[in-house]
């Protein structure tokens, strides 16, 4: 399987994003987005996994049968997405059943990331470095090929971040695919790297001149 970028570009609120943004992922491989703070990593993973129309361009998947990418793509966003007044582990049955394609139980993919004691707790209780491995936790309740992954390391401590090395190089060792927009290194030697950069638009051209 392989997922196939052309000529992405993205617009919001009426500015450019960026502009010309192309790149092809096989299995077993991964992809890391850099670039500075607005330059539009969290845009690219809205786009990959269909919550943001691009401006232009198109993103395909190959390899895959008739299935959508919508439908191969496990997406962990910057916000933890968890509701608070429910429980870990009833976060993580409300995900295994939106996702589908069934993995861990829910006190498996908890026990995965140390917090299976924590299972019957609303996240409202937890820490900011516990619902982000809640959140993450729901990559292990369904098995779908391709993780998006933005600022996965945000919040957790040393031992949280090589835990989850450790999870990606397994997923990639499977024949998954990950994309992940971070600042921070990731520990996944041989990855390809994508950074975005401002777009020049004409004005900035005249400006130069």
């Amino acid at each position: 399987m392989r997922i196939v970028a052309d000529n992405l570009a993205c617009r919001r609120s009426e500015r450019l994003i960026f502009a010309n943004l192309s790149f092809t992922l096989a299995d077993g491989q991964a992809l890391v987005v850099t670039g500075r703070n607005g330059a539009g990593k969290s845009s690219l993973l809205a786009i990959l996994a269909a919550r943001l129309r691009p401006e232009a361009g198109n993103v395909r998947v190959e390899g895959a049968g008739e299935a959508p990418l919508t439908e191969l793509v496990n997406f962990v966003g910057h916000r933890d997405g968890l509701k608070s007044a429910l429980t870990a582990e009833e976060n993580l049955a409300f995900a295994r059943a939106i996702l589908g394609r069934a993995a861990l139980t829910p006190k498996e993919a908890l026990a995965r990331v140390g917090l299976e004691h924590a299972a019957r707790l609303p996240v409202a209780y937890l820490s900011a470095g516990q619902r982000r491995r809640v959140g993450l936790a729901r990559l292990f309740v369904s098995a779908r090929p391709v993780w998006l992954l933005d600022e996965p390391t945000s919040a957790l401590d040393a031992a949280s971040q090589e835990a989850l090395g450790v999870a990606m190089r397994d997923h990639l060792a499977a024949g998954g695919l990950i994309i992940a927009a971070t600042h921070a290194p990731l520990g996944l030697d041989g990855a390809a790297t994508l950074r975005i950069e401002r777009p020049v638009l004409a004005a900035d051209a005249g400006e130069a001149a």
